[in-house]
């Protein structure tokens, strides 16, 4: 199931990168985000495959608008918009750097090896992001913007996965996802309207079909996969798969839209993901569960 959600992602990643060079890109984000949102609700309501739903207080759901919503949506738009001007597998590339900076959120730096850990993940994946975005930024070509806008997005991610886990005290997963993300749609279609009033959308059947497709699988079925993982493996098992997506990103950004795979590009992955795997790996456990057994 996780293998085929992080399949379903990495075409739903370079699905929006072919999008965003016609379509006005807050147009996709509200679009996708609103009916995503609306299907997952109604999944909910009417079927047991994500769980309950729970009655929403008047508290959580302004919440639901201005910190899970809110977040979404200013996240999907920059999201998108680093997809403009920059490669499908850097954009994903920047989001597997995610969990290092919500270690780093979690914690100030302390006498004590954990804390050294996650900073030391933390270079890792701070080196990885110059590897990236060294050759845009010394070349002074415009790629930069991608680039600067990736690492963004890369933030803005960690910041919405804040707030998901703060109203995940009284929601569950799927309901955060559900509520959040017709939200985010919602306040974005007033600007997604004034922008198709001025650039206007160009209707073709490959546009519709690749929308459609990173609607169901990237934002229903994908998701309804991930949690149902959740309900079977540790969430750090889980997370660890983040880190395939970028390398799917890129098969699929390679394949449909004869994007090259560079050399920067490995050697920031090898790094970002071993920033990852240090930050998020119980090192210290497992060195005491050894030494216990070589006793």
């Amino acid at each position: 199931m996780l293998l085929l959600a992080v399949f379903l992602w990495g075409g739903s990643n370079a699905g929006t990168k072919f999008l965003v060079q016609t379509w006005p890109p807050i147009w996709i984000g509200s679009t996708r985000l609103l009916s995503a949102g609306l299907i997952l609700l109604a999944i909910l309501r009417w079927t047991k495959w994500l769980g309950t739903t729970t009655p929403l207080s008047a508290q959580v759901a302004g919440d639901l608008w201005f910190r899970g919503g809110l977040t979404l949506a200013v996240y999907i738009v920059v999201f998108n918009l680093a997809l403009k001007y920059t490669s499908a597998s850097h954009v994903a590339l920047y989001l597997g750097a995610s969990p290092v900076w919500a270690l780093l959120w979690e914690e100030r730096p302390s006498k004590n090896w954990r804390s050294a850990q996650r900073y030391a993940a933390a270079g890792l994946a701070v080196t990885g992001v110059i590897v990236l975005n060294w050759p845009s930024v010394r070349s002074g070509i415009g790629g930069w913007r991608g680039e600067f806008l990736g690492l963004a997005a890369s933030l803005l991610w960690t910041t919405y996965g804040r707030q998901g886990r703060a109203l995940g005290v009284t929601l569950s997963g799927a309901e955060v996802s559900a509520h959040t993300m017709w939200r985010a749609g919602a306040i974005l279609l007033p600007l997604a309207l004034v922008e198709v009033a001025i650039r206007g959308v160009v209707w073709r059947t490959d546009y519709v079909l690749v929308q459609t497709y990173c609607l169901i699988a990237g934002g229903v079925v994908a998701y309804a996969l991930w949690n149902t993982a959740l309900k079977h493996w540790p969430t750090s098992q889980v997370l660890l798969f983040n880190n395939l997506i970028p390398l799917c990103t890129m098969a699929w950004a390679w394949v449909c839209l004869n994007e090259p795979i560079t050399g920067i590009f490995w050697l920031a992955m090898i790094l970002i993901v071993l920033g990852v795997i240090l930050g998020q790996g119980k090192w210290a456990k497992l060195a005491g569960a050894r030494s216990l057994v070589s006793e």
